[in-house]
């Protein structure tokens, strides 16, 4: 039911920055789980980061630890995802993805979702 837009993506040189965001079209993004999904051409799609309902639990995938902070700004009905220390291999197209209401299983998944964005591009010069 949720309609999500993501916006940030763009061209930077390994080594910098990009903050991604995921805005839905009602506040009952708040409450739901959401996660951020990438998918480079030839390749399946990867979970990337992931925040529950509530905030208090958050998940990266090993690739992304240390560089990527997922947050929500909730009163803008917003997920960020802050990309730092850029690598080639991070460029991809980047999904934002919102499960059902109060859930918060299985959340480095896909099928945790049901909500799905239209994407955003991410290209990373080396």
């Amino acid at each position: 039911q949720v309609q999500l837009v993501e916006s940030g993506g763009g061209l930077v040189q390994a080594g910098g920055s990009l903050r991604l965001s995921c805005t839905a079209s009602e506040r009952t993004f708040n409450s739901r789980p959401v996660g951020w999904f990438r998918q480079a051409p030839g390749k399946e799609r990867e979970f990337v980061a992931a925040i529950n309902w509530s905030g208090g639990s958050i998940f990266y995938a090993d690739s992304v630890k240390g560089r990527f902070t997922i947050s929500r700004e909730s009163a803008k009905n917003t997920v960020n995802l802050q990309m730092n220390s850029l690598k080639p291999e991070d460029t991809a197209a980047y999904y934002c993805a919102a499960g059902p209401q109060y859930s918060s299983t299985r959340l480095t998944r896909g099928d945790a979702y049901n909500n799905w964005g239209q994407g955003t591009q991410v290209t990373v010069s080396s």
